[in-house]
């Protein structure tokens, strides 16, 4: 829960006008800058995506200080997880009190699988996501008329963000509050949650994700390239915001249009957030992943990059257990979502995100979560 003081500091954050929360890059774009990216190449290739290993070397700086907060997150409020994964996260606590040199993992029953990367060199892709905190009105007015709407009752036949825009869930009883813009919501879509404040009567909530509308997701800033309205060098968040703060509304909303995949929230007046796994995230302590290889609930040991104010890589990496508690559309094997936090900061943090580290998965030898190198059957590779 957020106490009374980060209240205050969510209500001063909001005073900035037309506010836009920053997002990864790689999801609004799809186009990578020409930057050093943080790769290592210390290890032989790897031919699978999980790979068994018997020692983890690395001498990266440590800091394994939220991870108990967030494992005893995870055992309180998740019996199924609890059951698989309590005896592993016991002796995790274990060795990072006692020795936390990862070459030691072995000695205290912990097994570790490495991920292959995307280059089968160990690189595994990094980015963020946070939590943005959008202004919303309970009531419609002149300023405050774009509606954030709850989930239909809506399978495959859910309508497009065309159809949404031109009232196909009008009269429904949906609307969650409105917004002075159509990019503040998108932007909280791409995000898949985050934090509302109502001017009208200055509270807060959290919008859950709920659903989306089973329709492919397309990148608006490809569309601006394609369209030769910025140039593909200049792309970026700033870009984009300058383009639609320039641009008529229904000029905006075309551009929009053109990505028919549209997101449903839940209102909860919990204000913790909670990833796809029901468990608070805790900043740089959860991530999303690939379910398939990582299941809700999976510690991993990481290598994380640390960058420099600016986004660039600062030239090191910072060794990180952290838990996989969280899914994402474009989260698929050798990539993780590492959340961020709440607010502006994060999401400036999160937006420069797009960089690479090594990952272990871990398990514990004789336990439910042993063999963390094996896949399920139908991923064998």
């Amino acid at each position: 829960f957020l106490s009374s003081s980060m209240h205050r500091i969510f209500r001063m954050t909001l005073v900035i006008k037309k506010w836009l929360p920053l997002v990864a890059a790689s999801v609004l774009f799809g186009c990578a800058q020409p930057t050093d990216l943080a790769q290592q190449h210390l290890d032989d290739e790897f031919p699978r995506t999980l790979n068994k290993v018997d020692v983890v070397e690395s001498n990266k700086p440590r800091d394994y200080t939220t991870f108990a907060e967030q494992a005893e997150m995870v055992v309180s409020r998740s019996p199924s997880m609890a059951k698989i994964y309590e005896p592993l996260y016991k002796q995790l606590n274990e060795w990072a009190m006692l020795s936390g040199d990862p070459s030691e993992l072995a000695n205290f029953g912990v097994q570790t699988a490495q991920l292959g990367g995307g280059d089968k060199q160990g690189n595994v892709l990094f980015t963020g996501y946070f939590s943005p905190v959008m202004e919303l009105r309970h009531e419609a007015n002149e300023e405050y008329r774009y509606p954030v709407y709850g989930l239909p009752e809506c399978d495959k036949e859910c309508p497009t963000r065309e159809e949404i825009y031109n009232g196909a869930l009008d009269g429904q009883g949906l609307e969650l509050g409105y917004a002075a813009n159509r990019i503040d919501p998108f932007m909280m879509e791409v995000q898949g949650s985050g934090f509302v404040h109502f001017g009208d009567d200055d509270t807060l909530q959290y919008f859950a994700y709920a659903g989306k509308n089973n329709k492919a997701y397309v990148s608006i800033g490809r569309v601006l390239i394609e369209r030769d309205l910025v140039p593909r060098e200049k792309m970026s968040l700033k870009a984009i915001k300058e383009w639609v703060l320039a641009n008529d509304p229904e000029v905006v909303k075309e551009l929009l249009e053109q990505n028919p995949s549209f997101v449903f929230f839940e209102a909860r007046d919990d204000l913790s957030v909670m990833g796809s796994a029901g468990i608070p995230l805790l900043p740089m302590a959860a991530v999303a992943g690939d379910r398939s290889i990582l299941p809700m609930g999976t510690p991993i040991l990481a290598e994380v990059p640390l960058l420099n104010a600016d986004g660039t890589w600062s030239g090191a990496h910072q060794l990180r257990l952290l838990l996989v508690l969280d899914t994402g559309g474009a989260v698929k094997q050798n990539h993780l979502d590492l959340y961020h936090g709440i607010g502006p900061r994060a999401g400036t943090e999160a937006g420069h995100y797009k960089h690479f580290g090594r990952v272990w998965k871990l398990g514990l030898d004789g336990s439910a979560t042993e063999a963390p190198w094996a896949l399920p059957p139908e991923k064998v590779e």
